[in-house]
C-alpha cells in the first residue's frame, strides 16, 4: 500500500516537472526569454530541490515519512500554482526555486520507506516500480500538457496540476500508513561489527562513486528531460499540437526500460548491478548519439526513445545498490546526500545545454555535453564494480 502512495505521489511530481519543459516553447515567447534565460528557468527547480536534500532527509528519519510527504505535496503544489501567475524572468526562477525546495522534502522519505520496507535483493524491482512514475509522469504530462495549453493558455496549466497535487495530498493524509517498528535491517556493520555513523559511510570509496554516478547521470537525465520538447520543437520542427504525443515516445520506452533493468537488477545480475547501469549508460550515450545525427524525425524520435529505454532503466538498480550502503537509522540523511549530487547534475545541465543553444544555434554542443557525462557515469560505476568484487573476493 505505501508503495502505491509513494508512487501516485512521484507519479504528480514529474507532471508539475514536466510540464514546463513542455510549455517552455509558449512560455519563451510570453515571457521574451531566449534559450539561455530558459536554462536557468529549469535549473532554478534543481537549486531548491538540491536545498532540501539532506534536511528533508534528516526530517524523515526524525519523524518518519508519512507527515512529511503530505507537507511537501501541499506546498509544491502552492508553488505549481504560483508559475502561472509569473510575471518576469527574476519572478519566475524564485517561484521555480521554492517549488524545488517543496519537492525536495519528498525524496529522503521516500526511499526511506522503500529500504524499510523491502530487502536489498527486492529493492531493485521495487525501486524500479515505484521510479515507473518518473518515465509514465512525462509519457502522460507531454500530452495532457500540450493539450491544457490548447485550451486554458499556459497559466491555466499550472493551476490546473496544482488543484490536482491538492487532491492527492488529501487522500495522502488519510490513507497513507505510518511506518511500523517492524523495518528491514540493512548490515553494513564493520569488521568489529558496530553500525557506521554517517561519518564512516562519507569515508568509504563507494559512497562517492555512488555520489559521482548520480551527479554524472543527471547532467544527461536533466538536459535529456528539461530539453528535448524545446530540440523536437526547434530543430525538427514539430509543432506544439504533435509535440506532446511524440515527445511521449522516449519516456514510455522508459517505463518498459525500468521495468526490464529492474527484473534483470533483482535476478540474473543482482551480483553486477553496477556494470548492469553502466552497459546502459553508455548504450544510452550511443542512442543520444544517433538521435542528433539522424536525418530525419522517426530515426531522431528512435533514437531518443531508445536512448530513454537505458536512460530510466538504470534507476531501479542504483538506488538498491545505494541503499544497501547505508544503515537502518540514517537512510533518509544519506539517500538525500546522493540525491544532492544528482541534483548538481541537475543544476548545471540545463544552463549548460541552454548557453551552449543560445550561443552556437544548435543542440549538438548540448548533446556532446551529455553523452560525456553518461560515459563518466559508466566509469564511476565500473569502479564501484571492481571496487566490491576485491572487498568481496
Amino acid at each position: 500500500m505505501a508503495l502505491f502512495w509513494i508512487w501516485l505521489m512521484m507519479f504528480v511530481a514529474y507532471l508539475d516537472r514536466i510540464n514546463i519543459t513542455v510549455a517552455g516553447p509558449t512560455i519563451m515567447k510570453a515571457l521574451h526569454f531566449n534559450h539561455a534565460q530558459f536554462g536557468y528557468v529549469l535549473s532554478a527547480f534543481t537549486f531548491g530541490y538540491a536545498l532540501m536534500q539532506v534536511p528533508g532527509g534528516y526530517l524523515a528519519d526524525r519523524f518518519g515519512p508519512r507527515r512529511l510527504l503530505v507537507a511537501a505535496l501541499i506546498v509544491w503544489s502552492a508553488f505549481t500554482a504560483a508559475t502561472g501567475l509569473a510575471w518576469s524572468f527574476l519572478s519566475i526562477v524564485v517561484i521555480r526555486i521554492l517549488f524545488g525546495v517543496g519537492e525536495g522534502i519528498e525524496n529522503g522519505a521516500q526511499f526511506k520507506l522503500i529500504g524499510d520496507y523491502f530487502d536489498s535483493r527486492a529493492r531493485s524491482s521495487a525501486n524500479a516500480l515505484f521510479l515507473t512514475a518518473l518515465a509514465l509522469g512525462p509519457a502522460i504530462g507531454s500530452p495532457a500538457t500540450a493539450k491544457l495549453i490548447e485550451f486554458t493558455g499556459w497559466r491555466g496549466l499550472f493551476f490546473s496540476f496544482a488543484l490536482l497535487g491538492l487532491i492527492v495530498a488529501a487522500l495522502m493524509y488519510f490513507f497513507l500508513p505510518e511506518t511500523g517498528t517492524d523495518v528491514v535491517h540493512t548490515d553494513v556493520s564493520r569488521s568489529s561489527g558496530d553500525v557506521p555513523s554517517w561519518q564512516v559511510i562519507l569515508r568509504r570509496p563507494q559512497t562517492w562513486l555512488v555520489f559521482g554516478t548520480y551527479m554524472f547521470f543527471n547532467v544527461a537525465f536533466w538536459g535529456f528531460l528539461g530539453w528535448m520538447p524545446a530540440y523536437l520543437s526547434d530543430s525538427r520542427h514539430i509543432v506544439l499540437k504533435e509535440l506532446g504525443m511524440k515527445a511521449s515516445l522516449p519516456y514510455l520506452c522508459g517505463f518498459v526500460g525500468m521495468i526490464v533493468l529492474g527484473q534483470l537488477g533483482t535476478r540474473v545480475l543482482f551480483r553486477h548491478r553496477p556494470i548492469l547501469i553502466a552497459a546502459g549508460y553508455a548504450a544510452a550515450a550511443g542512442f543520444l548519439y544517433i538521435a542528433f545525427k539522424a536525418a530525419d524525425i522517426p530515426h531522431c524520435l528512435l533514437g531518443l526513445s531508445i536512448a530513454g529505454f537505458f536512460l530510466y532503466g538504470g534507476f531501479g538498480p542504483f538506488w538498491a545498490i545505494a541503499l544497501d550502503l547505508i544503515p537502518d537509522n540514517i537512510r533518509g540523511v544519506l539517500t538525500g546526500f546522493v540525491n544532492v549530487g544528482g541534483q548538481i547534475g541537475g543544476f548545471v545541465a540545463p544552463i549548460v545545454v541552454g548557453h551552449i543553444v543560445e550561443t552556437s544555434k544548435s543542440y549538438t554542443g548540448g548533446f556532446l555535453f551529455m553523452i560525456g557525462a553518461l560515459v563518466l557515469a559508466a566509469i564511476c560505476l565500473c569502479a564501484l564494480q571492481a571496487l566490491t568484487r576485491t572487498r568481496t573476493s
